[in-house]
């Protein structure tokens, strides 16, 4: 008898907006073991999001401990404090940009924490909300505020920075190679049409600096780069239109007076500008003599995490404990 083949079903393509593991906390783990949260202590979440990081460093804190968490997209705030507060134990959720933490804690009654989290990744909330505009996967307006209810957007500035300041952004903050003639071609459209939908730049992208597909080993499978010049330049703006370069550098700046001593600071970053500010005030702490240690190297998820969770692969961890 004729054995029937079947061909096996293969899963669906993952859409990397929208992977398994959502509103899963990057790295929780190696969160937990470095802040070390216990009963009684006071801790700060600078990115609350949904709570992922926030619900499990209330839980270890406990009835007599305190948590305080900011998150600058007003958006996040009712269902984070929503499992925060099934939790039942004290905390604060705050609508504020954390470079303004000094405010929020003395709005709060509190002077210096035990342990402070940073986890500077987007929400996959805001990720997957086409009308925020940060993602090119879905056709949305170029707005990109974590908080939208001030700022300028993303559409506005793509429509009034010069060429050589577009340029610098996706060079610098990007690092796209092709920054100038994306630039260019930028203010080129402007001059007839204002660029206002994300579908609308990543066309303009593609076309000013088109993928090179590159051939595997042996000129087997073609494989693409691994990030596209579209990705590069939509983080740039991100990074562009919340100017979160700058708070974070004043986060850094008042960190170690926010900390009690032997209290611990732990930074998730996801771009390279991030983690060497990170790495270079943590460092010139400890030089100081402002931080006891901090880590020689950066914390990275584990295999099994980046396979569960793309977001997580660019992650890195860096923390510092402030000198007794």
């Amino acid at each position: 008898m004729a054995r029937k083949y079947h061909r096996k079903r293969r899963p669906p393509k993952r859409d990397r907006t929208t992977p398994a593991g959502e509103h899963v906390p990057v790295m929780l783990a190696e969160v937990l073991r470095v802040l070390d949260p216990q009963p009684g202590q006071t801790v700060v979440d600078c990115t609350l999001g949904f709570a992922g990081h926030s619900g499990e460093l209330l839980q270890r804190v406990g009835p007599t401990g305190l948590l305080v968490a900011t998150d600058l997209d007003p958006e996040n705030l009712p269902q984070a404090t929503e499992k925060l507060a099934a939790v039942g134990f004290p905390f604060h959720a705050v609508h504020s940009n954390f470079a303004g933490l000094p405010g929020v804690l003395a709005g709060v009654g509190v002077t210096q924490v035990d342990g402070l989290l940073a986890d500077l990744g987007m929400s996959s909330m805001q990720v997957d909300d086409a009308d925020r505009g940060f993602s090119f996967m879905r056709d949305g307006p170029l707005d990109m505020r974590m908080d939208p209810t001030r700022g300028r957007t993303a559409a506005e500035l793509l429509n009034t920075l010069t060429a050589d300041d577009l340029a610098a952004a996706f060079r610098d903050l990007g690092d796209e190679p092709e920054a100038e003639a994306i630039a260019a071609a930028i203010v080129a459209q402007r001059s007839t049409k204002p660029l206002e939908r994300t579908q609308e730049l990543r066309e303009l992208i593609e076309r000013a600096a088109p993928v090179t597909p590159l051939l595997g080993p042996g000129h087997g499978p073609i494989r693409k780069q691994k990030l596209l010049p579209t990705t590069r330049v939509f983080q740039a703006l991100r990074i562009l239109v919340n100017r979160e370069l700058a708070n974070l550098t004043q986060l850094l700046r008042v960190l170690p007076d926010l900390l009690k001593p032997g209290g611990t600071a732990a930074i998730i970053s996801f771009h390279s500008g991030e983690d060497r500010l990170v790495k270079t005030a943590f460092r010139d702490g400890v030089r100081a003599g402002v931080y006891s240690e901090a880590s020689d190297e950066p914390i990275r998820p584990s295999e099994q995490e980046k396979l569960d969770n793309p977001r997580a692969r660019s992650a890195k961890l860096r923390w510092a404990r402030r000198a007794s």
